[in-house]
């Protein structure tokens, strides 16, 4: 496990809650069927692993990363609890090495603390990653968010629009791209209606 200087994310997951509670994303779960044992998955800036536990469930080899050794240290409870044994690692998006044709699946899931400066790198590194013919699982909030205050940042520079992803994304296959408004209920820092946007794409083989 690498190590980078401590995360201001430490503090948010210091309390004994899961912050974004121990069930999977919804709009991950969704995708089980598209998922197969034995695929190699990484999940982007995974803090307390809710997801990347859940992938390691379903069979998936996983990397679960993010800034926060604290989250890190709640997650490997997690994993333990849940009998699974994703890998970790503690990394700086700002700087990590996105691996050339790795991973089967990326999965990134509410990573709008990259603002425009950042997102660039993550999403190339993320389509860099993806082996030819794999598969990337993305939701955020569109700036419609704003209104409801349920979760995210209260910075519309960060939220995602489908002009956005189509622009970032567009030498994918893209499967599905959906905006609309639903509850959810991910802990205390993602909690009531929301404004949504899921993408499921493909690497061209």
């Amino acid at each position: 496990m690498s190590e980078t200087p401590t995360s201001p994310w430490d503090a948010r997951y210091a309390g004994n809650d899961y912050l974004f509670g121990e069930a999977p994303n919804a709009f991950l779960a969704a995708q089980a069927a598209r998922l197969r044992a034995g695929w190699s998955a990484l999940a982007i800036a995974d803090g307390e692993a809710r997801n990347g536990v859940w992938l390691a469930e379903q069979g998936l080899e996983v990397l679960s990363i993010d800034s926060s050794s604290v989250a890190q240290a709640k997650a490997r409870g997690l994993a333990s609890a849940r009998g699974v044994e994703p890998q970790f690692e503690l990394a700086d998006l700002a700087t990590w090495p996105f691996p050339d044709s790795r991973f089967d699946l990326v999965a990134a899931i509410f990573i709008q603390f990259a603002g425009p400066a950042l997102r660039p790198r993550l999403f190339e590194g993320m389509k860099r990653a993806l082996k030819p013919g794999g598969l990337l699982l993305l939701e955020g909030y569109r700036p419609e968010q704003l209104e409801y205050r349920t979760g995210g940042p209260p910075i519309a520079e960060n939220l995602y629009t489908e002009p956005m992803l189509r622009g970032a994304f567009g030498d994918l296959e893209i499967v599905e791209l959906a905006s609309y408004d639903a509850v959810i209920r991910e802990g205390a820092a993602h909690n009531g209606m929301s404004a949504l946007i899921d993408l499921v794409a493909l690497k061209p083989l």
